[in-house]
């Protein structure tokens, strides 16, 4: 059976109600978050074996948010505990013409001050087919990037496939290094990423480029040249998100194997809820398509689209979806109708 092992930070979220600015709330919604833990969210959904790994304090904060990792059906039997705090995030969500803001508050967490070392990686990899990690937590600090490396270099030792998601943060890359400083070492092991192919170009540290996603002549050499760069890599997709507003979102998506290019629909998507965890839903999605679909891409992909898509009208980070939910958008059935 399938196992996806997860590393990452979980937040608290604290969200601004009904749309209001900042500076017009007296009030915030809490909730949980994280990239990463997102994902071990949707895999859990979908049936399969999630555990998702992190370091929290150890106070009421961290247990409550621990109580909600294992709400969410995901394994957290080797999480560990130190630091001073629980990260946390504060979204402002946008509507019509004004996009939404994100302030993270994360300086000091438990996450960003972890070191390498301070997990049993072998140990905690026993058993365990699919490593997942993103361009967030190398983001945080040099020692969460340490950590980070090690944990992967640990996955390509034991053989199993390691998944990343770029997630380019600029407000996050402040401690002194850049993404063309730390990446290309800890992308070189990856075998599945996701991402656009100029931040994937940004972050390996070579010259900027603007692809045309419509173009599938040009695609191919583009994305070749990330293999060439990255040995191991068998799987490169890209979300395509085309921002009509922040309520109107057009999603679609392409996948390349090394051997042929694979798009997915673009679907229109309004009303949008909540954006925040969109990408998260397609890098979930992506996983369990191309464990469960194999030897499918085209149905792999069509799936991730179709979870980002389901998770535009869920509040929270949560892509709060089924198995069935899922299948049943790719097999045209987004009627909305009430399931009596």
């Amino acid at each position: 059976m399938s196992k996806v092992v997860a590393f990452g930070e979980i937040m608290l979220r604290l969200s601004t109600e009904r749309h209001l600015r900042f500076s017009q709330s007296t009030a915030f919604g809490a909730t949980y978050g994280g990239g990463e833990f997102n994902v071990c969210v949707s895999l859990a959904n979908y049936g399969l074996d999630a555990e998702f790994v992190t370091r929290l304090p150890e106070n009421e904060i961290g247990f409550s948010a621990l109580r909600e990792i294992r709400k969410m059906n995901v394994e957290s039997k080797s999480i560990v505990y130190g630091g001073e705090r629980l990260g946390i995030y504060f979204l402002e969500t946008g509507a019509g013409t004004r996009g939404s803001n994100v302030v993270y508050d994360r300086a000091h967490s438990s996450m960003a001050t972890i070191q390498k070392g301070t997990i049993n990686w072998e140990k905690v990899l026993e058993g365990a087919t699919w490593f997942h990690w993103s361009g967030i937590t190398p983001a945080i600090s040099q020692s969460a990037a340490e950590a980070c490396l090690e944990a992967i270099k640990a996955a390509h030792k034991l053989g199993i496939t390691i998944s990343c998601d770029l997630n380019y943060r600029s407000k996050l890359w402040q401690y002194g290094k850049t993404p063309s400083d730390v990446m290309p070492e800890m992308l070189s092991y990856s075998n599945v990423i996701l991402g656009d192919i100029d931040t994937a170009y940004f972050m390996l540290g070579i010259a900027k480029v603007n692809p045309n996603y419509q173009d599938e002549k040009s695609l191919p050499t583009l994305y070749t040249k990330l293999f060439d760069l990255i040995p191991n890599l068998k799987t490169v997709a890209t979300t395509l998100r085309y921002s009509v507003s922040a309520s109107h979102q057009r999603i679609g998506g392409i996948l390349f194997d090394g051997k042929a290019i694979y798009q997915a629909a673009v679907k229109e998507v309004t009303p949008v809820v909540d954006r925040v965890g969109s990408g998260d839903a397609f890098m979930g999605g992506l996983i369990y398509g191309l464990q469960q679909y194999e030897n499918n891409n085209q149905r792999a992909l069509d799936f991730a689209v179709a979870a980002c898509c389901l998770k535009h009208t869920i509040a929270g980070d949560y892509n709060l979806v089924t198995l069935k939910e899922v299948e049943n958008m790719i097999d045209g059935d987004g009627s909305a109708l009430v399931s009596r």
